[in-house]
């Protein structure tokens, strides 16, 4: 695998320190469970009576740290997809995830931001979730399933030093059934927290300055109530020992490797940091560096993952 200077990667990757948005994918996940799993009738209840704000961001990605760093692993261009566009909200958890796959593997795409509000970018689509992706033609939908199949079209083979493709599974289904569940409570977790996510989400999102202002604090305040609920749902007692208790499964999971996958992440990896990338710098995901012995394998993912492979409109 090839090396970059650390340097040009710091340079980049304080650019792209601000990119912040406005979705309600966490919500999404917070109250549908994963990407896939339907709607009951009390929860349609809990997604109608937030309405604008119930698509709470997670937060900022961050600048890379490491002395040296790992480039990220391209494919030949004739396996690429023609034409990739990603329909996301930025700080979705599971839009990052299918990210963090486009990224490493250097599959150029372009994005298109969805209004969390009207959703007018995705009128067309009788799927209303994100993310969607449109590649060569097809509509993909759900994070999982879009890393699968476009991992069939452009994956030749597994790394000779991977782990077992039954461990990368069981790794990637935890992500979607129990990480994502105490990311939630973790960002909302008291009012200046709460005020914390949202003032990323609006200060770069598609909303008018009122919309701003009642986003802000009507849905922080709505979040903030609604955390307590998912605590109560998830039976967590304690979020932040939560938070710490699943970044240390994970790198318990590693067992002494710099990645899952040997000495190149894969699926799993590759899945685990999509959906923390948004919380990173955020108060919540800066305790869960300083708590845990999770920053090291962050670091090497930040720079294995290196910069958007995103094609700029």
């Amino acid at each position: 695998m090839r090396r970059v200077p650390s340097v040009l990667f710091r340079t980049l990757a304080a650019t792209r320190a601000t990119s912040i948005a406005a979705p309600n994918c966490l919500l999404q996940a917070a109250l549908y469970g994963s990407a896939t799993a339907g709607a009951h009738t009390q929860r349609r209840r809990f997604s109608s009576l937030l309405g604008p704000f119930a698509a709470a961001s997670l937060g900022v990605a961050g600048a890379l740290i490491s002395q040296e760093v790992l480039a990220k692993e391209p494919q030949p261009s004739e396996a690429l997809p023609h034409d990739l566009v990603l329909y996301q909200f930025e700080a979705c958890p599971f839009c990052n995830k299918v990210k963090a796959f486009l990224d490493y593997y250097d599959i150029p795409y372009k994005v298109v931001e969805v209004n969390p509000l009207s959703k007018k970018e995705i009128k067309w689509s009788e799927y209303q979730k994100v993310p969607i992706v449109m590649v060569d033609g097809e509509q993909l939908n759900d994070s999982s399933v879009i890393i699968d199949k476009l991992g069939q079209k452009i994956l030749s083979k597994k790394n000779a030093d991977s782990t077992s493709e039954d461990e990368e599974t069981k790794w990637r289904r935890w992500v979607d059934n129990h990480l994502v569940h105490v990311l939630s409570p973790n960002i909302y977790r008291n009012t200046s927290e709460a005020l914390e996510s949202f003032e990323y989400i609006t200060s770069n999102c598609n909303f008018s300055y009122i919309e701003k202002i009642s986003v802000k604090f009507a849905g922080a305040a709505a979040m903030y109530f609604v955390s307590k609920n998912l605590k109560k749902k998830y039976n967590i007692t304690d979020e932040r020992a939560a938070l710490y208790e699943a970044a240390e499964t994970w790198v318990d999971a590693l067992n002494g490797r710099e990645f899952l996958g040997g000495s190149k992440p894969n699926l799993a990896d590759l899945a685990v940091f999509g959906v923390l990338r948004p919380i990173r710098y955020l108060r919540s995901g800066k305790d869960m560096v300083e708590h845990t012995r999770i920053g090291e394998w962050y670091a090497r993912m930040e720079s294995a993952v290196g910069e958007p492979s995103r094609i700029k409109a």
